[in-house]
């Protein structure tokens, strides 16, 4: 398809897709949105005069097999991620699929082994944002032996945190129904980190329910069973281990979410204060008195292309790095282990990968 129009079409037309899907793909030449599914023929209806996307189609797998479209943009909620990824990729369709890959690892599994079995089709995941400005610096200085071997990996997130409240209404994210084994932002944190310090071989979890029930959609009173804090502590595949605590009740006044990587020869901290703010990133050696500004050079420094990734791919430009399914696998398996360590008390290994 190098020089032919890429017809797009979307599934839940969302906050995330709104935000970046619909103008990151429009931006791209060559290309097309020409329809959109959501719950409701209304509410496509709706999204499809709103964002221009051409026609409202009725289902989700109208769209999927009407033969005019070559790409699907998911944006539904994790729990459809898997069936309309295995069927648009049997009707021929690439695929950018949003974050979270799937509910479990086994779901996300079978994704990897559809889209390996259709190799001529693109298959993303729409990665995490974080730390895209600073990642390929981070991963040149650690390689380069900033910090020497990798001791120990400290991770604090507090992104969207507040007092425990139980007047609050349900998330999505609350809800296992419709986020499967996913918690808060783990695994996407997990992404992060994979990048720059490698995978984990054993997991141990410590998850607590602060805020047992919530408001629901309809105004009634929902049993919580997904963690909104946890602690993790996994070891590295290469040697040293990692800290991760996540938390959305730690309060307003919790500390930004930080990184701090130690090592033998140096240790590197990277702060963010949200997604519209750069991250500032210090360092320091062995033999320094202080820790310094670390400024990412402007070759070096990244941001969010995904949407140009993605058509690129499709037109045999440049594969997919952020992120391919084979990448995704691993932070569902990760998140798989921890719902079983902190249920279980026990530490779980993960599978080579």
């Amino acid at each position: 398809m190098a020089n032919e129009t890429i017809k797009v079409g979307f599934i839940g037309a969302g906050a995330n897709t709104a935000l970046r899907h619909i103008p990151g793909l429009r931006a791209q030449q060559g290309v097309e949105l020409v329809g959109v599914a959501n719950r409701s023929i209304e509410s496509s209806q709706t999204a499809a005069d709103k964002y221009e996307l051409g026609e409202a189609y009725p289902t989700w797998l109208d769209l999927v097999e009407d033969p005019d479209i070559d790409a699907v943009c998911i944006g539904t909620w994790p729990y459809m991620h898997s069936t309309i990824t295995l069927t648009a990729l049997d009707n021929g369709k690439h695929v950018m699929c949003e974050a979270r890959m799937a509910m479990n690892g086994s779901e996300a599994h079978d994704m990897l082994t559809a889209s390996v079995a259709n190799p001529d089709l693109i298959a993303q995941i729409v990665p995490p944002p974080h730390l895209m400005v600073c990642e390929q610096h981070l991963i040149d200085l650690i390689s380069d032996g900033y910090v020497g071997d990798i001791v120990n990996v400290n991770v604090r997130v507090t992104d969207g945190s507040g007092f425990p409240d139980t007047d609050q209404d349900a998330h999505w994210r609350h809800l296992r129904d419709l986020s499967g084994n996913n918690v808060m932002t783990t695994g996407i944190w997990y992404e992060n980190l994979i990048r720059l310090v490698g995978t984990a071989s054993s997991v141990s979890a410590n998850a607590q329910i602060v805020v047992p029930h919530r408001r629901g959609w309809a105004g009634t009173r929902e049993q919580m069973t997904i963690p909104d804090q946890i602690d993790v502590i996994y070891s590295l595949s290469g040697g040293g281990s990692v800290n991760l605590s996540v938390s959305t009740v730690s309060g307003t006044f919790a500390p930004k979410t930080d990184v701090w990587i130690h090592g033998t020869e140096g240790t590197l901290h990277v702060q963010t204060s949200g997604l519209g703010n750069d991250p500032v990133v210090t360092g320091a050696r062995k033999g320094d008195d202080e820790m310094f500004a670390i400024v990412v050079p402007d070759d070096k420094r990244g941001g969010w292309r995904v949407e140009e990734e993605f058509i690129n791919a499709i037109r045999g430009v440049e594969p997919i790095t952020r992120s391919n399914f084979t990448d995704s696998v691993k932070y569902m398996d990760f998140t798989d282990a921890i719902q079983e360590s902190w249920q279980t008390g026990m530490r779980v290994y993960l599978p080579n990968s």
